[in-house]
């Protein structure tokens, strides 16, 4: 008996110290070495190093250990201490904008209104007559002072006109979801008092009917169309560079922020073919994981089963998701909500799309095996697009493996909340956004509202949801070390915490960035932990997050980015 447990304990104490798919006469291509390594994996949750050989882990364990697979060719890498975890996934971002934003305006830190046409100006100078000016980050909500000529708290384009009358502008809301027009833009695009509001959009107007220049949701396409067709003037070799710049600083911004996987929260056809040239020339590295946005259906119907694309690159674009909307952001007061906005009573949001079109689509998606994530930020919103994945599923809601998610889940009711688990939906959500917005939450909805449903994490996680987290990016900064501090903390960089009984544990806050992330995409087999025969996808963190103080989470920067076992960003120090 002493001995068959001698030999019990021998074969713990092995598998607790390493785990290899290979002989020790192997060599590996790269090592790390001496790190605290959280693996993700329950059998084997922490180790000190790591042995990868191509572009997967093959040993995983003591350090003393892999030391057997270091040869005359190996990159050995000391950790130092430092932590490496699996490769931050980020779940919901735009990655050509992310790159088209560093192209243009960034208003993301403007103080106030006289400071971003101070920048418009400024950059008038630099251009020629006629050329478009594009600027993206502004939030009326940040502004110190409030803007004096105001409808609906937002700026009147006055200024803006007298700024730049030989430039056509436009300049894109934080969110996204409402734009700002000067006047010559708005002459482009055709819009005067005479336009009414698309479906589904909103344009701002004064008191006399006058637009004011913002255009809320829809009725963006009005200005971008405008803008669009210039861009499509441009030449065609001046075009291609833009893009490949764009997809070039976006790459470059994933690799500095540690982003091993990109899912990019919707692109049309065309934009599709482009990246994946790009992943076949070798020119991005971040691994891909695309939605279709189409919301054309008999475009969908012919063109959607033709675009069902799975580990193209060797594991680097994925498409097999479709994007769609059902309502906007709370920040512009587009998310459709169950009762009305506390700050403009009667009006409780606009509905993007159709109920009978969004059903179209997704049924569509449905038969041509696709997962669907649609984008609802509101009560309403998020309760409309449950009901109608339930009506999809059908006798097969219960235990499905569909993995269909709602994009933001950001405020939701408390019946609803169960369903999630209930239909298998994740929740796709962004752990910034809830200390980015909670200056204005309470104003849109009251306290009451706000407190029972806005960003509710701990709700969905103890009623058994899925949450993987992103940032949402250029609406918000890729850097997923804020991420993760606003996951935990619920604090904004000035103030107190927002609803801190919602926040995650750090645990969960990592789940949600790694192996959620990588379910989200039905890639948890291969990606999304650290675990022998997984794909060699490591970020290496100047401190351990999981331990120190939350107050000096933020001062951890990426020491290193790896993708495919390959070492594609260095912490310069």
């Amino acid at each position: 008996m002493k001995e068959r447990i001698l030999l019990l304990i021998i074969i713990i104490i092995g598998v607790l110290t390493m785990e290899s798919c290979s002989s020790k006469s192997e060599k590996a291509d790269l090592v790390l070495l001496n790190g605290e390594i959280v693996t993700l994996n329950k059998a084997m949750p922490e180790a000190e190093a790591i042995a990868v050989k191509s572009d997967t882990i093959m040993a995983i364990g003591k350090t003393v250990y892999i030391k057997n697979f270091i040869g005359n060719s190996t990159k050995v890498i000391d950790l130092n201490g430092k932590l490496a975890i699996p490769g931050f996934i980020d779940s919901h971002a735009h990655f050509l904008s992310i790159g088209e934003a560093k192209m243009n305006l960034d208003l993301n830190d403007a103080k106030n209104w006289p400071e971003i046409v101070a920048k418009v100006a400024e950059a008038a100078l630099k251009v020629r007559p006629g050329q478009w000016i594009v600027g993206r980050g502004w939030n009326q909500e940040k502004w110190n002072p409030p803007v004096s000529q105001n409808v609906d708290g937002f700026p009147i384009n006055n200024e803006l006109n007298n700024a730049t009358p030989l430039n056509p502008v436009m300049l894109i809301h934080a969110s996204g979801h409402a734009l700002i027009a000067n006047k010559l833009a708005m002459k482009l695009a055709g819009v005067d008092s005479s336009t009414v509001d698309p479906p589904g959009g909103h344009i701002v107007r004064d008191t006399s009917g006058k637009p004011t220049g913002v255009f809320e949701e829809n009725a963006e396409e009005l200005i971008l169309k405008a803008y669009n067709n210039y861009i499509e003037n441009l030449p065609e070799n001046i075009r291609k560079q833009r893009d490949e710049t764009a997809a070039k600083l976006a790459n470059e911004a994933c690799l500095q922020n540690g982003i091993t996987s990109l899912q990019d929260a919707g692109e049309p056809f065309d934009k599709i073919d482009f990246l994946k040239k790009l992943v076949g020339e070798h020119k991005i590295n971040v691994r891909l994981y695309v939605m279709v946005y189409e919301n054309n259906i008999d475009s969908l119907k012919k063109y959607l089963p033709k675009y069902k694309i799975i580990g193209y690159g060797n594991n680097h674009f994925t498409v097999r998701s479709l994007k769609l909307y059902i309502d906007g952001a709370l920040g512009s007061r587009g998310a459709l909500m169950l009762a009305p906005y506390n700050d403009k009573p009667g009006w409780s949001g606009l509905m993007t799309t159709s109920l009978k079109n969004l059903e179209a689509e997704m049924r569509i998606a449905f038969q041509d095996g696709f997962q669907v994530s649609t984008h609802a930020i509101g009560d309403k919103g998020n309760r409309l697009v449950l009901n109608l994945y339930q009506k999809i599923f059908g006798s097969k809601a219960k235990g499905n493996n569909f993995r269909w998610r709602i994009e933001h889940a950001q405020h939701l009711s408390n019946s609803d909340i169960p369903r999630f688990a209930g239909l298998n939906v994740i929740a796709s959500m962004q752990g910034i956004h809830s200390t980015s917005d909670a200056g204005f939450v309470i104003k849109r909805i009251g306290k009451k509202r706000a407190e029972s449903g806005a960003y509710a994490w701990r709700k969905l996680i103890d009623a058994g949801a899925i949450i993987c987290n992103g940032t949402d990016a250029p609406v918000e900064s890729l850097n997923p070390i804020n991420n993760f501090y606003a996951l935990i903390s619920r604090k904004p960089a000035n103030g107190k915490a927002f609803f801190p009984k919602e926040a995650m544990t750090r645990m969960e806050a990592l789940k949600s960035y790694t192996i959620n992330g990588a379910y989200a995409e039905f890639q948890e087999k291969i990606k999304g932990s650290l675990k022998v025969g997984k794909l060699a996808d490591i970020t290496v963190l100047s401190q351990n997050i999981l331990k120190i103080p939350v107050q000096e989470i933020l001062k951890t920067k990426i020491a290193y980015t790896i993708i495919g076992g390959k070492v594609l960003y260095k912490m310069t120090q």
